[in-house]
């Protein structure tokens, strides 16, 4: 058939006034294309445009079975007679290329449909590993590729004909993670005709594999050498590049942009949310990581600092209100070193950039704009039924205007993640973190000062280059002394590129990291359980999130303004809000819960109403001023 076929090509191209008409499925558009055997009175090469090139791509990659078979069937409806020599596609495409310009704007022929938009583009799958931003970051890439036409996501690899991967570099075991998907989704391109002929696979032609993110910036070349598992490598700051990336993939070519941007932010991207009907969002506020510590690799696959304009930030959070969001977490990098200088005509010189007290930057501010508090402020104000949450930060950017902005804004969580990575001075210098042991305390006080019920979250590092016992033991009794809510613990790997691998040695043995990072856990959970139980006897607002998985039928979930989960009977309690009686709380919901129990991860109560988040706070104040004024 396919012989047939392209003998029939062959005789439409000896016609001197020929049409061709491509019949496809339904599902497919109708496409016109006209052939002219001779070169037009006017032909310029320069009119054998790009987009003829791009339209006969995707039409022979997509449907190459369609066109043979839509080819034989217009043989039988012709008088075209049969040439005995059949040409290959080199000899034919190349006339079609220098004759097109004309056909496509004559007269007698209707408009030509563009293939791009009348073919499928591919349907999507995605994973996603690391932080919370890297999610953020994908949601910026499905909605980029909607806007090119890939507008369907499948829910498993095997139905995809576009496979997104979104790395994370920061440790060497979620690196490992990535390796071991990419093998199999090798797998699936290598043997993607078997896999459908046993119906493992139901996508419709191999799936282009496309690793994004760090990962994707840090090990480019050795992705990409490894034997075809990959087709595009794209970098955190050239999403806007990746239809085009897969295009050259479909001219034969690898994919690749992993250049880093001063100036991207996505701020005029509307992320499609991975989450849908979820009371609870992220935005991403600012790109990028100036501190340069000597264990992170962010600074290298993540690029400079920059951040969005405030008036983008409040435009997409007023979307998400309008969605039904009740809880926003703005995400960043580094996230209170925000700094928005786009919309001030006369910057403050950076000399006025004020730090918290006894920290040190290696980066710095050349000028300053609108702070991380201002944001916060404005955010808060407009929104006043929407609570607000942020990660991750560094110690070093909570001078006091921040904290009494969290103080006196009812609406942002009184929860703020502080990472310690070590509680030795001497490992501190070594990791360039700009503080000392007994600075990061002094903050923790302040911040106990001035809002008294803050919870405290944290990071550690356990096994850096040249950690001692004495380090090690300087760290436990920083858990212990602080009382963190929450901890991420790691093990240390060492990362290509950074300060560490190029100046010290990862001296510390794996039998030692890994002992050190279970006392490190032990020593937390002591600490984490006594914040728990402190809770036993008050009563928390918290938002409902869901059913609780260990008792769906009977209980629900959420978090309180601290972070900590929450669980309480499903059962009907008055509603607050519309003084309409009882009814049963459900997903979105604030409800008044008085706690009765605690485990070192959890809380449970009864709920007492459901009510609003400013009434609820209203009433806080009110009962505070009136036990004030009776003491």
């Amino acid at each position: 058939m396919a012989s047939s076929s392209l003998s029939s090509l062959s005789s439409v191209w000896n016609q001197p006034q020929c049409a061709l008409r491509i019949s496809l499925p339904k599902r497919y558009s109708i496409i016109s294309l006209r052939f002219l055997s001779s070169k037009p009175r006017h032909y310029s090469p320069i009119a054998a445009s790009h987009s003829f090139r791009q339209r006969r791509r995707a039409l022979w990659r997509s449907s190459a079975s369609v066109i043979s078979r839509s080819f034989s069937q217009s043989q039988s409806h012709s008088s075209i007679s049969k040439v005995s020599e059949t040409p290959s596609f080199n000899r034919f495409m190349p006339k079609a290329t220098a004759t097109i310009s004309d056909a496509f704007v004559s007269d007698t022929q209707p408009d030509p449909v563009d293939v791009s938009e009348a073919l499928p583009r591919g349907r999507i799958y995605h994973e996603t590993y690391g932080c919370q931003m890297n999610v953020n970051d994908m949601e910026i890439v499905l909605s980029i590729m909607k806007k090119s036409g890939y507008s369907e996501v499948v829910d498993v690899p095997e139905s995809a004909e576009i496979i997104f991967i979104n790395t994370c570099a920061i440790r060497d075991n979620a690196e490992q993670k990535v390796w071991q998907r990419l093998n199999y989704f090798w797998f699936l391109k290598r043997h993607w005709k078997s896999n459908v002929a046993i119906g493992r696979s139901q996508s419709l032609y191999p799936p282009k594999v496309v690793v994004l993110g760090c990962m994707a910036e840090r090990l480019k070349d050795k992705i990409l050498d490894a034997d075809k598992m990959v087709d595009v490598v794209c970098g955190p700051d050239a999403y806007r590049d990746l239809p085009r990336l897969l295009e050259e993939v479909d001219s034969g070519q690898k994919g690749i942009n992993t250049l880093l941007s001063l100036e991207e932010t996505y701020a005029d991207v509307n992320p499609v949310r991975i989450s849908k009907n979820s009371i609870s969002a992220f935005v991403s506020i600012m790109r990028g990581c100036n501190n340069m510590c000597s264990f992170c690799i962010v600074p290298f696959t993540r690029g400079r600092e920059r951040s969005r304009p405030v008036e983008s930030i409040v435009r997409e959070v007023a979307e998400l209100w309008k969605e039904g969001v009740k809880e926003v977490t703005l995400l960043g990098q580094n996230v209170n070193s925000y700094n928005d200088t786009s919309g001030i005509e006369e910057v403050e010189p950076g000399v006025n950039w004020k730090y918290s007290k006894g920290f040190s930057s290696l980066s710095k501010v050349k000028n300053m704009g609108l702070r991380f508090a201002d944001l916060l402020d404005r955010l808060a104000l407009e929104f006043p039924e929407m609570r607000f949450r942020y990660t991750s930060p560094h110690p070093k950017d909570f001078p006091d205007p921040l904290l009494y902005v969290m103080r006196d804004r009812y609406n942002i969580c009184k929860s703020i993640h502080l990472p310690a990575q070590s509680g030795s001075s001497t490992v501190l210098e070594r990791m360039r973190r700009g503080y000392t042991r007994e600075a990061y305390l002094d903050l923790v006080k302040k911040i106990r000062s001035i809002i008294p019920d803050m919870g405290i979250s944290s990071d550690f590092i356990c096994g850096f280059c040249g950690e001692t016992e004495e380090d090690h033991k300087d760290t436990l009794s920083l858990i212990r002394a602080v009382g963190y809510d929450m901890a991420y613990m790691f093990a240390y790997s060492m990362r290509e590129k950074t300060h560490a691998h190029r100046n010290y040695v990862d001296d510390v043995p794996a039998g030692i990291k890994q002992r050190r990072l279970t006392e490190l856990i032990e020593a937390f959970r002591e600490s984490t359980g006594q914040c728990f139980d402190r809770k036993i006897g008050t009563v928390q607002l918290v938002l409902v999130e869901g059913p609780n998985k260990r008792a769906p039928d009977t209980e629900l979930i959420g978090k309180s303004d601290r972070g900590h989960r929450v669980s309480f009977a499903n059962l009907p309690v008055p509603e607050r809000v519309n003084n309409d009686g009882k009814r049963n709380p459900k997903v979105g919901d604030y409800v008044e819960v008085h706690i009765s129990k605690s485990t070192r991860a959890s809380l449970f109560g009864e709920a007492l109403a459901i009510t609003k988040l400013s009434s609820f706070y209203n009433n806080v104040n009110e009962e505070d001023v009136a036990y004030a004024s009776q003491t």
